[in-house]
């Protein structure tokens, strides 16, 4: 067949260890004998961010702002012994982070549904999607130890010189502080990304935190999303037949449970990280769930919700074949590849996408799976297949559907 002609580049963000390895499986495998690829590649991978100290993810994210649309490989947050291992001049900052800053956006986690994997909550019958604010709170927080009696405050000097001060604590002893902020902008941000979302796919929207011990803090937050939603989208959701509500983040979990799915779950920064996990694994497995970063401004940026797998790249690095899961990182390729045909208007490459993406189910249905999905499944006898091996077999499927 003649391959998919594309107008507009990607922005392709290679990344680290064993996805590094599964990224370039999966282009030559499932994606360069079918498309006529076009990218901006940036190498986020740790040596060559250390090498033009993070400089890269920078550019990167610029890239995605002039074309719309990325796809970004799983990359290493490096700690301390990340540090001696590959001799990195400073303790470089989350690439995630540092782009989800700059294209204010907010991060939707969904799972990948297939049959013969069932969600450990047994009513659970539809995805539930995570929408993450993806600015401040811990992430940017300060932090001091406390080492021992004395008075800690919140201080504010406005332009003019003048001071507003705010008791944390009188300390009699040792302990530890932490300073949390966010900004009006990026919470507007994230509230309008949440009900933009809610309307193209035409799910309810749920939002919670605790406004009732955080009073200005969390509260701000639920007040710039009711008077948004308000002001500018109340008439929208009425019109697409959708609900957007409010509810406190503990009794958010306890509806999430007895629900069946099927909506949009809004959660501040630190309780997205924690839920969309939560959500991941009671699904089935991290390896299962797509991951868009998605701007008001219009930008798109696709990844695997998971990280390097770093023991099975030692593995590989000793020859051995490793059975790691790509369908998260496949699926950002398709997420990339489906949202760029839609804004250049190639309907081709959407069924392309959609194609791959029912080849890497169908794959899986038929028995055909890596092991972590093989360890859970409800499938007797299913097939466990080294990760090569199963990408070539939805390659197979692929081809058939094509």
């Amino acid at each position: 067949m003649e391959k998919i002609k594309m107008t507009t580049p990607l922005v392709e963000m290679d990344g680290d260890e064993m996805t590094r390895i599964l990224w370039k499986w999966i282009k030559e495998e499932l994606i360069l004998p079918f498309v006529d690829l076009k990218t901006e590649y940036y190498d986020l991978g740790l040596e060559y961010r250390n090498k033009t100290n993070d400089q890269v993810t920078v550019d990167s994210a610029e890239a995605t702002k002039k074309y719309g649309v990325a796809v970004k490989c799983a990359t290493i947050t490096p700690n301390a012994a990340r540090m001696t291992e590959y001799d990195l001049k400073e303790m470089w900052k989350s690439p995630n982070g540092t782009i989800r800053a700059m294209l204010d956006g907010t991060v939707f986690r969904a799972p990948i549904i297939v049959k013969g994997i069932e969600p450990y909550v047994k009513n659970w019958k539809k995805p539930i999607t995570i929408a993450r604010h993806a600015y401040g709170d811990v992430y940017k927080a300060s932090e001091m130890k406390i080492p021992g009696a004395g008075k800690a405050e919140l201080v504010y000097t406005a332009a003019d010189g003048t001071e507003q001060r705010e008791l944390i604590h009188e300390f009699k002893g040792a302990g530890i502080i932490q300073g949390q902020h966010n900004l009006t902008g990026s919470i507007e941000s994230f509230a309008r990304s949440c009900f933009n979302y809610a309307l193209d796919t035409k799910q309810d929207l749920w939002f919670a935190t605790k406004d009732t011990i955080s009073k200005k803090y969390d509260h701000t937050f639920k007040d710039i999303f009711q008077k948004i939603f308000d002001e500018e989208y109340k008439g929208k959701f009425e019109e697409a037949g959708i609900t957007y509500f409010y509810t406190l983040i503990d009794d958010a979990v306890a509806r999430v449970i007895r629900s069946e799915g099927g909506y949009i779950w809004a959660c501040k920064n630190y309780d997205g990280d924690v839920m969309s996990d939560m959500v991941a694994t009671a699904f089935g497995s991290l390896s299962m769930m797509t991951s868009v970063l998605a701007s008001p401004n219009g930008y798109y940026e696709y990844e695997a919700a998971h990280g390097t797998v770093q023991r099975h790249y030692y593995r590989h690095l000793k020859g051995e074949k490793t059975s790691t899961n790509p369908i998260a990182t496949i699926f950002a390729w398709t997420g990339a590849l489906r949202k760029r045909g839609e804004l250049d208007g190639i309907s081709e490459l959407c069924t392309f996408a959609d194609k791959l993406e029912k080849a890497c189910i169908q794959t899986i249905e038929e028995g055909n799976m890596t092991h972590d999905l093989a360890i859970i499944t409800t499938m007797e006898n299913p097939t466990e297949l080294n990760s090569e091996d199963f990408i070539k077999a939805i390659r197979t499927t692929l081809e058939g559907l094509l």
